[in-house]
């Protein structure tokens, strides 16, 4: 069974001080870039990850350039204005060439998704199409599994990712246990709010 990591860290961030789509020549911090303890937000989450040790792990990236280590795959999608459903078919064709059954897929504007997390959801029994990860019994929805048959029915356009596949197909999905929050940081009132928690 191979499983691909996808993180997905391609949007404009507009919420965020205006964001880049709202600021051509780039004067706002992308969320993504805002530090956050020692890093910026998006390493936390790239660490978590990496830390996971799962599989292939594939950073999709758009609006603004990220600093990646070399032990990460960088898919790079130049439509990211689009929404998110363009960035994880980015994500996912990643996952097709890499031959994947399982996409394990997150958000890098959540830094409280632990290695933990991405391990459990990844480690369900491979029965399972759909997987996703809950906190203190709430659904999270990242991070989240599915199998390579479901992958086509994802939306290719829009704002939504996985969200929409799992709303459609309940009788498919399954929750587990994680540790950490699903909570993600969008505005600064979202970061501030994070420091001070």
């Amino acid at each position: 069974m191979t499983t691909v990591a996808i993180l997905l860290a391609a949007g404009g961030g507009r919420r965020f001080s205006g964001g880049v789509d709202d600021d051509p020549d780039n004067r706002s911090p992308h969320k993504l870039l805002a530090v956050l303890g020692d890093r910026p937000i998006y390493r936390h989450a790239l660490d978590q990850v990496v830390e996971a040790a799962i599989g292939t792990v594939v950073v999709v990236t758009g609006a603004v350039r990220l600093d990646l280590p070399d032990t990460v795959t960088e898919e790079h999608h130049a439509g990211w204005t689009d929404g998110q459903a363009g960035s994880l078919q980015a994500g996912l064709a990643a996952a097709r060439r890499l031959n994947a059954e399982f996409a394990v897929i997150g958000l890098a504007d959540q830094p409280g998704v632990p290695a933990e997390a991405w391990r459990r959801v990844a480690a369900c029994p491979t029965e399972w199409q759909i997987v996703v990860a809950a906190y203190d019994g709430t659904r999270g929805p990242n991070p989240v599994r599915l199998h390579r048959s479901m992958w086509g029915l994802v939306p290719a356009t829009g704002d939504h990712g996985a969200r929409t596949l799992i709303t459609a197909r309940p009788e498919l999905v399954h929750e587990v246990a994680c540790p950490g929050t699903a909570y993600d940081i969008d505005t600064l009132e979202d970061l501030q709010a994070w420091k001070s928690s």
